[in-house]
Parts: C-alpha cells; structure tokens; sequence
C-alpha cells in the first residue's frame, strides 16, 4: 500500500466508516414517524447527522489519545499514523458543516443540531467516563432522530421553535412540536411529539450498546452484555408488534406490507443482536466484547428500518434496511469500534 494509500486507511479507521451507514436511519425513521416522505429537509438533516457522527469519532480518539497508548496502540493516533492536532482540527471541522447543514434545514433543525453537537463534545470531553456517559449517547442519537423529523416537517419545526421562545404573559398557550398536514394524512396533524417513540426506541438501543462497550478494553462484565440481550429482545418484540396506523397514513401504505416488513425487520434486528450478546455474557473477553458492541452498532440498520415500516414507510424502511449489507461489506476492513 503506498504511502497516501495508509494515510487514507488510517484516516478511515480514525472515523470508522462503516459505522457511517447506521447514521442515515435516524433521519430517515424520524421523517417517517412525522407520517412524511423524505425530503430536501431529511437529506440536509442526514448530511448535518453524518458531519457531527465524524466530529464525535475524530474527538473521541484525541480524548482517549492516552488511554489508547496502552489499550489500543495500534489505533491512528498512538501509532503516530494521524496527529492529534489533526484529529481535533477534523472534529472541529466536521461540528461546523453539520450545524451548517442544519441551519439550511431550519431555525429548529439548528436548534436541535447545536444540542447535539454540544452532548457529542460533552460525552467525548468528560461524560464517557462517569456513570452518566450511556445515557449521553443514547441521548444524542434521539436528537438525532429528532432532528430528521424536525428538518423534514417545516411546519413541525416553525412551532418547536415558537415553542422554545419566551411568550407574553397574556399569549395563548402553544402547543408543542404541532406539524401541519402531511400529504395524504387526510388533514390530520402530527407533531414532532409523534417521533418520541421512535427517538425513544432508537437511544434504548444505543444506551445498551454503549455500556456494554465501556468494558470493550478490558472486558469481564456478563451482567451487560445479558442486559443488552434483554433489552433487544424487548425493543425488538415492541417494534415487531401490529398496531393501528393512523387514518392518512393506511391509504399511503399497502394494507398488510408495512406489517410484514416490520415483522421480518424487527427478527432481523433481534437476531443480529441475540447471538453476539450471548457470547461476550457467556465469556467476557475483550475479542468477544468488542464483537458484541460491533453487532450492537450494525443492528440498528434493521431496527431503524423496522421503525419506519412500523410507522407506515415500507419505501423508507427498504431503503434504510439496503444500508446494511453495505456495512457489513466494509466491516472486515475498517473495524467500526
């Protein structure tokens, strides 16, 4: 390999590309929990997410610069391959087109993005390595999916950010996250709120990956590893479950295939998961561990999917699910943890 051929495989390692195909998910499942197409506003929002998903990589490497030194020296930057000052200047860079693209999208497309950058820097900065450090990530990729909704719902997002500002005192009451109709909703509105459980959903995955992966390194602990086993089982068995779709939405999808899909996604997901999980509980090792956590972050490619078919998008679902063979073909190359 030549000398710019290593610098760019170093590079990818650094911002572990294959994980980049779970990111465009997040937007894509929380336009279809707002009942609407993707749109100028989804793909603004995808560009935006993959920006500040780079930015969290490259300082999540700078911060852990030392402790990698020990653990993991072979890594970009403790094998000298990328200086720090590089990777922090590529985080900082990436932060800044994100919120860039997100501020195309929106007053309230940047509002969300600008929390999201700010708990990606907190997390890296500081949060990882406290107790809080889980549910910091898993909060960032709710906003995440939030932030889809928010850029592809103009109208959803115009009265979040009404919503967010001080009113006068004798000002009606607004309600929050309202959307107006969505094309063929049948004039029923929807508000960002409708995305909650999809959000909801998305960072309990994260949340149970990301504490199994604060014991990557070292490994040792079964008790997380059965504690994610469990909480795939669950999420997999709640996004799997028939319910009722909303009036505009039924005439939008083909009776019956959205639960199809949603079925085959949701066993998808749990089998992706169940298997990795209960190795790394069984036998701890950081080899095993580390693969456990690697699962963890591909599978939410089916579980995204699941959740936009469960929300009345087979389109959107089969899309998002055709993401994850793509992952998997450069998994083996560029590990994604």
């Amino acid at each position: 390999m030549t000398g710019r051929g290593e610098h760019l495989r170093a590079w990818a390692e650094l911002l572990r590309l294959p994980a980049l195909f779970t990111v465009p998910g997040d937007a894509l499942a929380g336009a279809a929990a707002v009942g609407l197409r993707p749109g100028r506003g989804t793909f603004l929002a995808i560009g935006s997410s993959l920006c500040l998903y780079e930015a969290g990589m490259a300082l999540n490497d700078w911060a852990d610069r030392a402790e990698d030194a020990v653990d993991r020296p072979h890594r970009p930057l403790p094998a000298g391959r990328i200086r720090p000052a590089a990777a922090l200047a590529a985080a900082g860079a990436f932060t800044a087109g994100g919120l860039a693209l997100a501020h195309r999208a929106g007053r309230p497309a940047t509002l969300l993005a600008t929390a999201l950058a700010g708990t990606v820097w907190a997390y890296d900065l500081g949060l990882k390595r406290t107790q809080a450090g889980p549910v910091a990530m898993a909060v960032a990729r709710g906003l995440d999916v939030l932030l889809g909704a928010a850029a592809t719902a103009p109208r959803c997002g115009q009265a979040f950010s009404k919503a967010m500002e001080v009113a006068p005192a004798r000002a009606k009451p607004r309600a929050w996250g309202r959307v107006g109709t969505a094309p063929g909703a049948g004039g029923q509105e929807h508000g960002l709120g409708a995305a909650l459980p999809t959000a909801t959903t998305i960072a309990a995955h994260i949340l149970a990956v990301t504490t199994v992966s604060r014991n990557e390194t070292q490994g040792g602990n079964t008790a997380a590893p059965l504690a994610a086993l469990a909480a795939s089982l669950t999420l997999a068995r709640w996004t799997g479950r028939t319910h009722e779709l909303p009036a505009g939405r039924r005439v939008a999808a083909a009776p019956g295939l959205s639960g199809s899909i949603t079925t085959a996604l949701a066993a998808a997901y749990a089998g992706a998961t169940a298997r990795p999980y209960l190795h790394a509980a069984l036998n701890p090792s950081p080899p095993l561990t580390q693969r456990a956590v690697g699962a963890g972050i591909r599978s939410l490619i089916p579980l995204q999917a699941a959740l936009a078919a469960r929300a009345g998008a087979p389109r959107t679902a089969l899309i998002t699910a055709a993401l994850a063979p793509l992952a998997r073909r450069i998994a083996p190359k560029v590990s994604v943890t």
